[in-house]
């Protein structure tokens, strides 16, 4: 047994990319000379890339199953357009924007999902010609202008949590915040015992201890860092939804019927469809929530950027996927966990506000994100094909036990 899956499970990949990002964040901390973790740069870091988060969130479901969507950024920046004209030239009120447009995009969702689950068109292509007809879309009815928000809605990318006063000179929004995240990850933990204990195999407590302590020590560093700064750079309210949104898809995925069937469906879809799992109903609705989870991203990058633009969504479906495969999901699908995707996501976000506080241009930073990029899916390549010749050396052995003691 070794000693990390002692202390931190087994779900290795996932401890690689948190270390990696401690890593990265160590090293811009030292290389900026301390901006990186400076309570207004990390509020800047979480809002300025939400929209990615977001994506993310609905890829890692995505690509479980086994597909893709190339159409998000497209979708996103077609929703939001849509929305800031509705909103400028409609007379539609904010508060009834944001839900239309959710609507909206989870309508282009289902659109995309029709043909995949029902006439079996795959999803890189029927999403490829999302991404075409939806980014002419956006150019048309943009008429290549932007569209500025009203003030109330912008509120949302740029808002941050309520301001309560200080406590040790630290926000006490934050602190409730930071509590909250400790007691959801303790309790998610402490379930997790229990079913291990429920299952009959043997509960460690010195595992169970030693990830509180460590989770204890996290939280309580992100609670400072993001409260001992000025007013107005706290946590973010995008941030915020992000949060809710990763608790709400990592317990649909592991604690539902549902997470199970789409892990099934990625997995083996054949084998999956003779259990029982309906394969058609599972690939319709992660990729219409995918629509709906793109429509919120471009909400978020709008809200942030105070404007709708018509160049507004470009790569943003390269940053999502990157982010999901440095987090561990499978490329053939069947493995990974929000957690996994919101950690890469969260890689290429400090990669990018790192590069960019050293002035590293656009065009050498794009080349070191495909660098770690590559390195990731390689290394998740070959930790499965390890656990494949692990595999068959136990079988071989098995069989060369049985002919030695039992020959015919």
């Amino acid at each position: 047994m070794h000693i990390f899956d002692f202390f931190l499970g087994r779900n290795r990949h996932t401890y690689l990319v948190a270390n990696v990002l401690i890593v990265l964040v160590v090293i811009f901390e030292y290389a900026t000379h301390g901006h990186m973790l400076s309570a207004s740069n990390l509020h800047n870091l979480l809002a300025g890339n939400s929209y990615i988060f977001v994506l993310t969130i609905g890829m890692v479901l995505v690509v479980i199953i086994g597909q893709i969507d190339l159409s998000v950024g497209s979708v996103g920046a077609f929703v939001s357009m849509t929305m800031a004209l509705g909103m400028a030239h409609g007379g539609i009120p904010f508060w009834l924007a944001i839900p239309a447009s959710l609507v909206l995009g989870g309508c282009i969702g289902a659109f995309h999902a029709f043909f995949l689950a029902y006439f079996a068109v795959p999803s890189f292509v029927i999403t490829l010609a999302g991404m075409l007809i939806f980014r002419g879309l956006l150019l048309w009815e943009s008429q290549a202008l932007s569209v500025p928000v009203p003030t109330q809605f912008q509120f949302l990318g740029s808002g941050t949590l309520p301001y309560f006063g200080r406590f040790l000179g630290v926000d006490i929004a934050t602190c409730i915040f930071g509590l909250c995240v400790g007691l959801i990850f303790m309790c998610d933990q402490w379930r997790r015992q229990k079913n291990i204990a429920r299952a009959g195999a043997q509960v460690r407590k010195s595992s169970f201890i030693f990830r509180c302590l460590l989770l204890f020590f996290c939280v309580s560093v992100c609670v400072w860092l993001f409260g001992r700064g000025p007013i107005g750079t706290a946590v973010p309210l995008s941030a915020l939804v992000v949060f809710i949104l990763a608790v709400i898809y990592h317990f649909l995925l592991q604690r539902t019927t549902f997470g199970r069937h789409v892990y099934a469906v990625g997995g083996n879809p054949v084998a999956a469809h003779l259990s029982g799992v309906n394969v058609q109903r599972i690939q319709f609705i992660v990729l219409t929530n995918m629509g709906v989870l793109a429509a919120l991203a471009g909400i978020l990058f709008t809200a942030r950027a105070t404007a709708a633009g018509p160049q507004d969504g470009a790569l943003w479906e390269l940053d999502a996927i990157a982010a999901v495969f440095i987090g561990g999901v499978a490329i053939s699908g069947g493995t990974g966990s929000v957690i996994g995707g919101v950690l890469g996501a969260l890689v290429m976000a400090v990669l990018n506000n790192g590069l960019l506080l050293l002035g590293v241009g656009s065009d050498r930073a794009q080349v070191i994100k495909g660098i770690v990029l590559v390195v990731a899916v390689l290394y998740s390549l070959l930790s499965r094909q390890q656990r494949n010749v692990s595999f068959a050396q136990k079988l071989m052995r098995s069989r060369a036990f049985m002919t030695q003691n039992f020959p015919h």
